[in-house]
């Protein structure tokens, strides 16, 4: 492995500038393969501020992970869906996420012992 002077050089620090944080992970997985309303997003991440949410979603549309669809109607109404590249971070997802199951469920063990 060679040595890596500047750190967002490593296509890995690079990834997770993008979608680290609390939030985006969470609601790229949320929004999966479907198209969903703020309202909906907003009730199923329990935690998240209204702010927090449209920040992050408007993050997400910038760095073109999901798009944003308006539609002309009394009361307004927008749904976001994932891109192509933001779908093919699902798989990744589901990855950490069966990373996580297995580690915590084995810490978990350990604390019950």
């Amino acid at each position: 492995m060679r040595s890596i002077t500047n750190p967002f050089q490593c296509p890995v620090t690079r990834t997770m500038s993008i979608i680290g944080g609390k939030w985006k992970p969470i609601i790229l997985s949320c929004i999966g393969d479907k198209s969903i309303r703020f309202g909906k997003l907003n009730q199923i991440i329990p935690g998240i501020s209204n702010k927090v949410l449209s920040n992050e979603l408007k993050e997400l549309e910038e760095l073109s992970l999901i798009e944003r669809e308006e539609f002309r109607e009394l009361p307004p109404r927008v749904e976001y869906r994932l891109t192509k590249s933001g779908k093919s971070l699902i798989p990744l997802l589901h990855e950490l996420a069966n990373w996580g199951n297995t580690n915590l469920a084995k810490k978990l063990e350990k604390v019950v012992q």
